[in-house]
C-alpha cells in the first residue's frame, strides 16, 4: 500500500513569525506589569510575583489556540500540568534574578530575568519532548504486513564503483543465504550518476535491479530512487562498501517484521563494535553533526547517520518520497519525518568497518550537512513536508 501525503493547511503547522509574536507579546505583558506597578510603588518581588501570574497563561492561552493549534508535536502545551510545572520553575528563576539584581533601573534587571527563565522554559521544553517522542517511537505500531513481492528488498547507493560492486553484491547474497534460496531477497543497486562501468558491472553480477541516476545527485537521493522501486515488504539501505556486514540486515528484518515502522543502526550503543576504526577528524565531525541536529530533532538519537536503516516498505516509501535532502544529510532528515509522522523507531547496535576508500569528504561534507541541517528547519517550518493523508498507512491492530 502506498501512503498518500496531502499539503497541511497554514493554520495546522506553527510558524517563526507566530512563535515571534506570541513570545513577544508575552514579554510585554510581562515586561509592561512590572514597569508600571513598580512606578505605581508596588514592592519589586510583588510586582513581579502579579506579572507573572498574569504573563504564564496569557501565553500558555496563545500557543495552544494560536502558534501551536494543530501542531501535533508539540505536546507538552496539552498537557496544563506540565506546563505549569515548567512556568512555575522560570517564574521561581526570573522572580530570583529580578529581586536579587540590586540595580535600581527596573527594565534592564526585567529583561535579565526574563532572559534566565526562557532557558529554563527550553530545557523543559526539550526534555519533555524527548519523553513524549521517544515514548511514542518505543512502542511497535502493530500495523498489517506490509506489500511485496519478498522478505527483504536492500539498496545500495553506488558511485564509482565498478571495482567492488560485483564483490557487494555476491556478499550480499551470500550472507542473506536462506532468504535468497528462499526467493525472499532482492537487490537493488543504484548508479548515482558514475562515469564508470558501475551499472554494467551490477547487472552482470546479478542485481536484480540496477537504477541509473543520469548525473550525481548525492546518496539521498540515489537511496531514494531505490526505496521507490523495491518490491520488497521490508526495505534496507546500506553502503557499497559493506562497512556494516548484510548478515546484521536479519535482525533488523526482524524487528520490522515484529512491528517497528524503522530500525536503525546506532554505532555508539553499548553493544556496538567499531572493528576497523576511522579518522579522529571524521569521528570528530560526525560527534558535532550529532550536536548540531539536537537543535532540529526531538528524539535525542544518538546516532543520526548510521548507514544502515531498514522500513516497512509503505512507511519507506512515504518517508524517503517527502524527502527533499539529496545529501548525506538525508539520513537526518528521515529522523524529522518519522518524528513529524509518528512512527515507532528501534535502535540497534550494529558491527562496523570502517572503509579506507569511503567516498566521505570530511571537511566538505560536513560543511554541506551543516548547510542541510538548516534548510531541513527552513523546510520544517515552512510547511514543505507534505502531512499525511487519514488513509495514508494502514493502522495497527
Amino acid at each position: 500500500m502506498t501512503g498518500r501525503l496531502a499539503s497541511p493547511a497554514l493554520a495546522d503547522r506553527p510558524t517563526p513569525s507566530r512563535f515571534a509574536l506570541v513570545g513577544l507579546l508575552a514579554t510585554a505583558i510581562d515586561l509592561g506589569l512590572v514597569v508600571l506597578l513598580t512606578e505605581a510603588d508596588v514592592d519589586r518581588w510583588l510586582a513581579d510575583l502579579i506579572a507573572l501570574g498574569v504573563a504564564a497563561p496569557a501565553s500558555y492561552v496563545l500557543h495552544r489556540r494560536v502558534t501551536l493549534r494543530g501542531d501535533r508535536l508539540d505536546r507538552w502545551i496539552r498537557q496544563p500540568p506540565v506546563f505549569a510545572t515548567v512556568a512555575v520553575l522560570a517564574g521561581l528563576v526570573d522572580l530570583l534574578v529580578f529581586t536579587l539584581v540590586t540595580s535600581p533601573a527596573v527594565f534592564p534587571a526585567k529583561l535579565l530575568a526574563i532572559g534566565a527563565a526562557a532557558v529554563i522554559r527550553t530545557v523543559g521544553h526539550r526534555l519533555v519532548l524527548f519523553r513524549a517522542v521517544r515514548r511514542d517511537q518505543d512502542q511497535p505500531s502493530g500495523r498489517p504486513p506490509a506489500e511485496g513481492d519478498h522478505r527483504l528488498s536492500v539498496v545500495v547507493p553506488a558511485f564509482h564503483e565498478e571495482t567492488r560492486i560485483a564483490d557487494t553484491v555476491a556478499r550480499i547474497r551470500s550472507e542473506l543465504g536462506k532468504l535468497d534460496q528462499a526467493g525472499d531477497l532482492e537487490i537493488v543497486v543504484v548508479d548515482d550518476g558514475s562515469s564508470d562501468d558501475t551499472a554494467a558491472v551490477a547487472r552482470s553480477a546479478g542485481a536484480d535491479q540496477v537504477i541509473v541516476q543520469p548525473e550525481n545527485r548525492g546518496k539521498g537521493a540515489a537511496v531514494r530512487a531505490g526505496v521507490l522501486v523495491a518490491r520488497g515488504r521490508t526495505v534496507a539501505f546500506t553502503d557499497a562498501d559493506l562497512a556494516y556486514a548484510p548478515g546484521q540486515l536479519v535482525p533488523m528484518l526482524d524487528a520490522v517484521e515484529s512491528g517497528y515502522d524503522v530500525v536503525v543502526g546506532n554505532r555508539h550503543d553499548n553493544d556496538s563494535d567499531t572493528l576497523v576504526g576511522t579518522s579522529a577528524l571524521r569521528s570528530f565531525g560526525s560527534r558535532v553533526v550529532n550536536m548540531a541536529t539536537n537543535i532540529l530533532l526531538l528524539g535525542n538519537y544518538r546516532d543520526t547517520q548510521c548507514g544502515c536503516k531498514a522500513f516497512r516498505s509503505d512507511i519507506g516509501r512515504v518517508v524517503l518520497g517527502a524527502g527533499k535532502i539529496d545529501g548525506f544529510a538525508f539520513d537526518i532528515e528521515i529522523l524529522h519525518l518519522i518524528e513529524r509522522y509518528g512512527l515507532s523507531l528501534k535502535e540497534v547496535p550494529v558491527e562496523v568497518v570502517n572503509s579506507e576508500t569511503s567516498t566521505v569528504r570530511a571537511l566538505h561534507d560536513g560543511l554541506a550537512v551543516g548547510r542541510d541541517i538548516l534548510r531541513i528547519r527552513r523546510n520544517a517550518t515552512q510547511g514543505v513536508y507534505p502531512s499525511l493523508s487519514a488513509d495514508a498507512l494502514p493502522t495497527g491492530s
